[in-house]
């Protein structure tokens, strides 16, 4: 495998980058409510003896050090993907035993990506064609200094292969070892877009919710999507 232990590091600020997620999750309480995460332990151990369901909501605490973690208006966005993962829900830098925030540059960047596992979900499952899901566009702020696998080129290849996660989950694993607040990369699924995957949820911060989104599947792929709230279709070429 190509060496890429150590890709250069570069300052990230980006405004109003878009996040998509799925609509079903609803916030946690816990994230948006209380202002101080030093508090959040002690309130988990209190709420835990009448509400044992809290930690299916909240998800692995222990995921994120304390001095990470945040709080208030929209944190459920920032927090939950490092909160909860599983080894059944892996993505381009982690084999599921820690989170990635994943976010575009653009919203193209964003919903090609999402679309895509969207579409690898649906064919698995042997979904009907129809409207599916649907989703929320979150815009948020970018600003970390992360590993640039931008400008590497060939030496890159492995690391940003379209269906081969393996060179690139050891590399998420290994710079999550070593430190570092993640990578900025090409979207492999939209030409010229641009991704980061963020290691720690401080690293992005003002998260506002935009559109619903709802996607079509055709059989075969996502071939659509709708903005809810005007309910203009758009077709996904």
């Amino acid at each position: 495998m190509t060496d890429v232990a150590g890709p250069p590091i570069a300052d990230v600020v980006w405004k109003g980058a878009i996040r998509i997620v799925r609509s079903v999750f609803p916030p946690i309480d816990l994230f948006e409510d209380i202002a101080d995460p030093a508090d959040w332990p002690l309130i988990i151990s209190a709420e835990q003896k009448t509400n044992p369901r809290l930690m299916e909501t909240i998800g692995n605490l222990d995921l994120v050090p304390e001095a990470r973690r945040v709080a208030g208006s929209g944190a459920s966005t920032l927090m939950a993907p490092f909160t909860h993962v599983s080894t059944d829900r892996q993505s381009r830098f982690s084999g599921g035993t820690f989170g990635v925030l994943y976010a575009g540059k653009s919203f193209e960047a964003a919903l090609f990506e999402t679309i895509h596992h969207h579409g690898r979900f649906m064919a698995r499952t042997d979904e009907p064609a129809g409207w599916t899901s649907q989703f929320r566009e979150i815009m948020l702020d970018v600003n970390a200094r992360l590993h640039d696998l931008r400008e590497g080129g060939p030496a890159y290849s492995a690391v940003l292969d379209p269906n081969d996660y393996s060179a690139s989950q050891t590399l998420g694993a290994r710079l999550r070892a070593a430190g570092s607040d993640g990578v900025v990369y090409p979207c492999v699924r939209h030409q010229g877009g641009e991704c980061v995957g963020l290691l720690y949820p401080d690293c992005a911060a003002n998260p506002l919710q935009g559109r619903h989104l709802d996607y079509h599947w055709d059989g075969t792929r996502v071939d659509l999507y709708r903005d809810a709230g005007t309910g203009q279709v758009y077709r996904i070429v």
